[in-house]
C-alpha cells in the first residue's frame, strides 16, 4: 500500500451492507508511502494512527483508487 498526505483512506465493511469508513490521510510516517498513517475520519472528525488491512484502499485526489497491492 502506498499513500501521500491528502489522499483518502477507504475501509470497506466486512459485514454485508455495512458502512464504508472514509478519512483523509494527514501524515505518512515512511518515505516510501507505506503504513502506518495518521487519518482524520470523515464521520467523526477523530484522528487515529492506522495500519490498514486488506479491506482498505487509498484514493488520490483526481485519480481512481489504488489497492493495497499497487505501488
Amino acid at each position: 500500500m502506498f499513500a501521500r498526505a491528502g489522499d483518502r483512506l477507504i475501509v470497506r465493511s466486512n459485514h454485508l451492507n455495512g458502512p464504508t469508513k472514509e478519512g483523509e490521510i494527514l501524515e505518512v510516517r515512511h518515505d516510501d508511502g507505506s503504513p502506518p498513517y495518521v487519518v482524520r475520519w470523515s464521520d467523526t472528525g477523530q484522528e487515529s494512527f492506522v495500519f490498514p488491512g486488506t479491506d482498505a484502499l487509498v484514493q488520490s485526489p483526481g485519480q481512481g483508487g489504488r489497492t493495497g497491492g499497487e505501488t
